[in-house]
């Protein structure tokens, strides 16, 4: 890059953008609690261990780098300028942890009712006793200022490990809060010793859905989202999220996977079972109406509106 060495680039992008701010604007800081804070100017951008979160645009970084271009606007090499001359002024300044890791989970402030998601979750067709359990264990709750959706992956000791959020409105805003571990994805725990796998929350509750309608226990087997599929059949290694689901689990015989119909999800499929299934017995179970669960939700609802009294 033109005026500046690699190493000088790199550099650059290890300053963590609380320590930036500290430095340059501490007006702008406003102290919420513990290593977390927020700023004046966006109240919900949350910074805390190295990284930040602008909840009611849907996007975060890592950096204070990241900070100048992605919510400041400013050029790449003008911001790698300021940031090193901040360095220059006011040695020395922390860094980002080379592995990029947050140590603590990143969650936007918490709505004082749900009654915004619950509108949208079950606008989507999934059954609203489902979502009231969800919430009343911990697992699902509407934030703000966003009113998104924010489903929440609990370790065993019920801490919330991982959180995905979807936006409720038109611009359907959605990713993982700073922080997030996948291998504590969104799950609901049964007693069986089937677990079934599904890329996120929402079609994890869409088919929990389906199975209430039908008359069966929905919560009987576990049911694991992924929080999305990589790599396809190429994957060099399990979901973290499913790897961590069979070490906690020993006594799983059963896999069941609901992942998507198109590439990504027929290829993450191909490539889970090549993986266990020598080890477990495993039904690929894709969706027979859309892409997804929650398409075929949708789809069986309407049948059931046109006089049919059973799904699937």
């Amino acid at each position: 890059m033109a005026g500046f060495t690699a190493k000088e680039i790199e550099h650059a992008r290890e300053m963590d953008l609380l320590t930036y701010l500290r430095q340059n604007d501490p007006g702008n800081l406003i102290h919420i609690s513990g290593g977390e804070y927020c700023t004046r100017e966006h109240d919900s951008l949350k910074i805390s261990n190295g990284k930040w979160m602008w909840w009611s645009r849907g996007f975060g970084g890592v950096s204070a780098l990241d900070y100048l271009i992605k919510v400041k606007d400013v050029p790449f090499t003008e911001a790698v300028g300021m940031i090193l001359g901040t360095e220059a002024k006011q040695p020395p300044f922390s860094f980002v942890p080379k592995d990029g890791k947050a140590k603590r989970l990143l969650l936007p402030e918490k709505a004082q009712d749900n009654h915004v998601v619950l509108r949208y979750l079950t606008g989507r067709g999934i059954d609203r006793e489902i979502l009231e359990e969800c919430i009343a264990g911990g697992l699902l709750y509407e934030s703000l200022p966003s009113h998104s959706a924010v489903f929440l992956g609990l370790d065993e000791n019920k801490k919330a490990r991982y959180a995905f959020f979807r936006g409720t409105g038109k611009d359907r805003i959605m990713g993982e809060a700073a922080g997030s571990d996948k291998h504590f994805s969104f799950r609901i725990e049964g007693t069986g010793k089937c677990v079934h796998i599904f890329e996120g929350a929402i079609d994890l509750l869409s088919y929990a859905t389906i199975r209430k309608i039908n008359g069966e226990r929905w919560n009987s087997d576990s049911l694991l989202s992924l929080g999305g599929v990589y790599g396809g059949a190429n994957a060099v290694k399990l979901p973290a999220a499913l790897e961590n689901y069979l070490d906690h689990h020993p006594g799983t015989e059963e896999i069941i996977l609901h992942l998507d119909d198109d590439s990504a999800g027929r290829g993450a499929a191909a490539s889970i079972s090549g993986w266990l299934n020598e080890r477990y017995h495993i039904r690929d179970e894709s969706p027979v109406h859309g892409k997804d669960y929650n398409d075929e939700l949708m789809f069986l609802r309407a049948l059931r509106q046109k006089g049919e009294t059973r799904f699937g």
